[in-house]
């Protein structure tokens, strides 16, 4: 999981350089369509982040939930439902069998 959090971060990283980079060209560009394209650049220039920053919360919040009522059932004596990561870890390990 590790593995896969740092290449998506370099991922972003990437994506975040070259929207800067794109930012840049289209400033100094003479084409017509110049400015409409700086202006979706500078949009997602901060649309991209924040959007990123809103899932990485709902993410957080949810899996927090998550573990809150596994926590519940735990405590109460009921078996907790599976999660949706188990069930499928379940089905792949049946299929490689």
């Amino acid at each position: 999981m590790k593995k896969a959090k740092r290449i998506l971060a370099l991922a972003g990283v990437i994506l975040l350089l070259a929207m800067y980079g794109s930012t840049m060209v289209f400033a100094f560009m003479k084409d017509p369509r110049a400015g409409d394209f700086l202006m979706a650049s500078i949009y997602c220039t901060i649309a991209v982040p924040v959007l990123l920053y809103a899932m990485t919360l709902v993410t957080r919040r949810l899996k927090d939930k998550n573990k809150e009522l596994q926590d519940e059932a735990k405590a109460a004596g009921n078996q907790p439902e599976k999660t949706a990561d188990a069930e499928k870890e379940e089905v792949l390990n049946d299929s490689r069998k």
